[in-house]
């Protein structure tokens, strides 16, 4: 757990707690999605999928390139597990979606795909939604107006007006967003953000 939230392994009841709280706002929702089928999205040791969706859902796909982690993935929630659904061991840049989601959950994997691949890959989800499908991103947002980079992952971390960009260029529009509450102060702020089709 430490390793894949970079040390931070405590924090882990605050994030679903927060994540849930948002959850249940989205069911809440006049228009909710249905809660058939879920998608984790650089699903790692499926953290997320156990303790957050597979609670409301009554299936979970996992995507994560990976090999170690979706093995572990597996055993963590269960290879006889009735939600666990089907597991994609390839990246978000080259996944295409192959069923309809209620929900697309991404948390924390985003910053290491580029601005033109990112687009690409969430008009690629936005196509999967089933009907009042929506999209969730749970993101560390940077605190300047620029872009921060991170060599030791090979990652960015994205400012939120640029974020807003991105959806836009996806043709995505935001009907609910949330800061994350009560992590360490020395950590980026993290925005949840929920996405659907800008019709």
């Amino acid at each position: 757990m430490d390793g894949v939230l970079g040390g931070y392994g405590h924090i882990t009841a605050v994030d679903i707690d927060g994540s849930k709280q948002f959850l249940n706002s989205i069911l809440s929702l006049d228009n909710p999605p249905s809660t058939n089928l879920a998608l984790d999205c650089g699903a790692g040791i499926g953290r997320v999928s156990k303790n957050l969706l597979m609670p409301y859902f009554q299936k979970v796909d996992l995507v994560e390139q990976d090999e170690k982690f979706i093995n572990t993935a597996k055993k963590n929630v269960g290879a006889n597990n009735a939600k666990l659904g089907t597991l994609y061991q390839i990246g978000l840049q080259d996944f295409k979606p192959q069923k309809e989601y209620d929900v697309i959950w991404c948390q924390w994997v985003l910053g290491h795909l580029n601005d033109y691949d990112l687009i690409a890959f969430l008009e690629r989800c936005s196509e999967a939604l089933a009907e009042n499908g929506v999209i969730v991103i749970k993101e560390n947002i940077a605190s300047l107006e620029v872009i921060e980079y991170d060599d030791d992952d090979s990652s960015v971390t994205r400012p939120y007006k640029l974020m807003q960009q991105i959806f836009e260029e996806a043709n995505l529009r935001v009907v609910k967003v949330d800061v994350q509450t009560g992590f360490p102060k020395e950590i980026y702020p993290v925005h949840m953000f929920a996405l659907v089709i800008n019709t």
